[in-house]
Formats: structure tokens, C-alpha cells, sequence
């Protein structure tokens, strides 16, 4: 653990909040967020981090949640690729680091 004390949330001029996470996730998700953070400043036409990338992410899907009709349940998400590599052998987090990092640079 860390010395560093964080407050879990705070507020922003703008009205939205902060809040801090850790989370863990697999190499091909964090190489899918590149991918998105990728889209997102061709987009927006300068640099964007991962968090913005997040937060993007999160947005859209909130947004598109809120414009179905009320009572409408929302529909199942497709099977997701990381279902089906999760059900591979683990292989060395060396090479799972490697394969994320062609994916973000479009070498793989």
C-alpha cells in the first residue's frame, strides 16, 4: 500500500466528479483501450491517455443506455474476445505485454 491518502471522490468545476480506481485488467483490454485512446485523438485531433480514453468510453455507453425507451432492458452483450482468449492457456506476462504492444502500434 501506498503512504499517498487520495479522498475516493471529489467534485470538478465542470460538475462532474473525480473518483480514483485501480483496476486489473488483461494486456488485450488495456491494447483495446489504446486502440480507443488511437480513435479518440485522431478525433480530437491531439493527444489523448488512457483515462480520457476511459472516461470517453464510459460516457458513450451511459448516454446510450439512457436513450432506450423506459423499460426497455438493455440488449445482452455479444460474446466478447476476451472470453475466448481467457479460455486459451495463460501464457508468460512478457508475452502478453509483447502482443499488447503490437497491437497498440499496429505491428502484430
Amino acid at each position: 500500500m501506498n503512504d499517498r491518502i487520495t479522498p475516493p471522490m471529489h467534485a470538478l468545476p465542470d460538475g462532474e466528479a473525480e473518483l480514483s480506481l485501480v483496476v486489473r485488467l488483461p494486456w488485450e483490454d488495456v491494447a483495446r483501450l489504446g486502440q480507443e485512446a488511437g480513435r479518440l485523438a485522431s478525433q480530437m485531433q491531439r493527444p489523448v491517455t488512457l483515462d480520457e480514453a476511459v472516461s470517453n468510453r464510459l460516457r458513450s455507453a451511459r448516454s446510450a443506455a439512457h436513450a432506450k425507451p423506459a423499460g426497455e432492458q438493455p440488449a445482452a452483450m455479444p460474446p466478447s474476445t476476451s472470453a475466448s482468449v481467457s479460455a486459451l492457456p495463460p501464457r508468460p506476462p512478457a508475452d502478453q505485454a509483447r502482443q499488447a504492444i503490437e497491437r497498440i502500434n499496429g505491428t502484430a
